[in-house]
């Protein structure tokens, strides 16, 4: 491990310098990159020279002890080799976390459809509150949300909408929300007061740049149409409407909601590379071990992985059996505890998988 870690902190130190380089200056593309790479490994190096630092203090303070002291800096002593100790084991697990392998999809935007399942209007209504709430959260984050397309229902809800978030790390953060969400609660078209139950599915995508996925434009089929309108003046007179057809896997995007035929072009491709991109990682993912899989990973997208219930104010993530009292923050883009319990869960699901080989 530690001869690992040292030859990050010389590849740190290394980036530090190509850096500085004029020539890598002038070349954006590599500038960025190495940037990139030099951001990823700066927490893992600052952790390991503070480990190196609390290491050489128990060696001095160990040997400080060998010597003849008198007892109240012997108990100093004593009581600083104590606190070294105890920082070396808790970095010692901060830096086994760090080492841990990472997704590749971390630091990528994604793309997120979120659409109305079992339950009606009720479903789309409740769909309409999961956009609102993950909205709420991007922006807690300052990242960017972009509507790609939205089917909305006649109360409100959304039958379906899908959205493009931009910003740092987003998939790192989001990508344990794909499932099925279920919401318990009394809707506003209920007279008897009873407690419906309905659901919303979320599926969370990286967005997948055109070097990492080939898709061939003979494997495309492209249909243009007349976008549907609400009659009269506002019917769309151009062939603006694009609906992509990705021929090997099936896959199909239909997309009207600019008035250019290029920007939807544009956005229906975003989609498409994103779906592709997903069913191929869907696929190799369904092939490890089941028992190699993470219990909080992005697999099975039919799971039903959280609860919100409204007469309670109570939400509970069914894969790692966490209950919050605090519905009404969650709904309000305050999703920071039950994200970060999940990353943890993940972790230490990772760690237990390495260390039984």
């Amino acid at each position: 491990m530690y001869d690992q870690l040292q030859a990050i902190e010389d590849r740190y130190e290394e980036l530090g310098e190509l850096l500085s380089d004029p020539e890598v200056i002038n070349d954006t593309q590599r500038f960025m990159q190495l940037s990139k790479e030099e951001a990823g490994t700066r927490e893992t190096v600052d952790t390991y020279r503070r480990y190196k630092k609390v290491v050489e203090g128990i060696s001095d303070a160990e040997e400080l002890l060998g010597e003849n002291l008198d007892a109240e800096m012997a108990e100093m002593a004593k009581e600083e080799l104590s606190d070294l100790k105890k920082e070396k084991e808790v970095l010692e697990d901060e830096i086994k976390i760090l080492l841990l392998p990472k997704d590749p999809n971390d630091d990528k935007n994604i793309i997120m459809e979120i659409r109305g399942a079992a339950g009606g209007d009720e479903a789309a209504l409740f769909a309409g509150d999961l956009f609102n709430m993950y909205q709420k959260y991007a922006e807690n984050q300052g990242w960017k949300t972009e509507v790609m397309e939205a089917n909305v229902t006649g109360i409100g809800g959304y039958k379906e909408v899908i959205m493009m978030i931009t910003g740092d790390n987003v998939y790192s953060k989001l990508k344990y929300e794909s499932g099925a969400h279920r919401v318990q609660r009394v809707p506003s078209t209920e007279s008897q007061g009873r407690i419906h139950t309905s659901t919303a599915t979320v599926v969370v995508m990286p967005e997948a740049e055109e070097v990492e996925i080939d898709m061939a434009d003979k494997d495309i089929r492209t249909d243009i149409y007349h976008a549907s309108g609400a009659g009269g003046q506002h019917v769309n007179k151009t062939a603006s409407a694009v609906r992509l057809t990705h021929i090997p896997t099936g896959i199909v995007v239909a997309m009207q909601d600019e008035r250019s035929q290029i920007k939807n072009r544009e956005k229906a491709m975003k989609i498409l590379r994103a779906r592709v991109y997903d069913k191929i990682q869907q696929e190799a993912q369904s092939e490890y071990d089941a028992s190699r899989k993470s219990a909080v990973g992005t697999g099975d997208r039919s799971e039903r992985i959280r609860t919100y219930n409204f007469p309670q104010n109570r939400v509970t993530d069914h894969r790692i059996g966490l209950t919050i009292q605090k519905l009404d923050q969650i709904l309000a883009g305050k999703l920071d505890e039950i994200i970060d319990a999940l990353i943890v869960y993940d972790q230490t699901k990772k760690l237990e998988d390495m260390q039984n080989g």
